[in-house]
């Protein structure tokens, strides 16, 4: 196979994936002691850790908003994360873009109305990188808020798909994501249909963008069907407990 060549003849990836088939999903609630709610989130090789505060009171009076919850979010990568030697500053221009992009994805889930003059924190690190961290951070973070238990219109999930050697490819890994093919990132409300993010970093014609978009919407989909079951199971585990504690 050569260097260029993402999709081989047989119609598999260099992973062994078809074109349409996404990574494994894989996800655990309640990994953080301390924080009112947090998850671990991977997406293959792509490993996620979130962990949300609060509502709690706004630390810098300042910023209070009287009539919904202020919503904060950091997001970094773990040092050891890519692998490189090379160590990122922090507050690096990547870093705040991307601290901003799930900051809005998730206001756009979260009901701050119902929580005002109070503080949200989400924080979202990047253990391990391999592709698609901005929809592995995003998937985390809802899951982190649920277990919260902080009030949401509908789970907010994320998902990628790209362009190349003329074949739409969902969720790419690292090495697709650096072959500089365009790359489309989505983010969804699946209950409302409705999308809260599209990020797109090359052009493409109209009809391959619909048909790269369409996918990462089954993506984000199929995102959503896992994080409820993920939530499903852990309701059952909470229910479980405390029937056991009352006997």
């Amino acid at each position: 196979m050569s260097k260029t060549e993402y999709v081989s003849p047989e119609g598999l990836r260099l992973d062994g994936r078809r074109p349409m088939e996404m990574r494994q999903l894989r996800a655990e609630i309640g990994t953080v002691a301390k924080a009112n709610g947090s998850a671990v989130f991977e997406m293959g090789n792509t490993k996620v850790i979130a962990a949300v505060y609060g509502p709690r009171e706004v630390q810098n009076r300042s910023q209070q908003l009287n009539d919904q919850a202020l919503v904060r979010c950091e997001y970094s990568m773990a040092n050891f994360s890519t692998g490189d030697r090379m160590r990122k500053p922090k507050g690096d221009r990547r870093s705040t873009e991307i601290s901003l992009v799930i900051r809005q994805t998730m206001e756009a889930c979260i009901l701050t109305h119902l929580m005002p003059r109070s503080q949200i924190d989400i924080f979202v690190q990047v253990l391990q990188a391999d592709g698609g961290t901005r929809s592995a951070c995003i998937n985390a973070a809802t899951l982190a808020l649920a277990d919260a238990g902080i009030p949401m219109l509908d789970i907010v999930t994320s998902c990628s798909a790209g362009y190349l050697n003329s074949t739409p490819l969902l969720d790419l890994n690292y090495i697709e994501d650096s072959a500089g093919g365009p790359d489309v990132t989505v983010g969804i409300l699946p209950k409302l249909d409705k999308v809260t993010l599209l990020q797109m970093d090359a052009k493409l014609p109209v009809d391959i963008f619909e048909n790269v978009m369409g996918l990462a919407v089954e993506g984000c989909k199929a995102v959503a069907n896992y994080i409820r079951e993920v939530l499903l199971e852990n309701t059952k585990q909470l229910e479980y407990r405390r029937a056991y504690k009352s006997y």
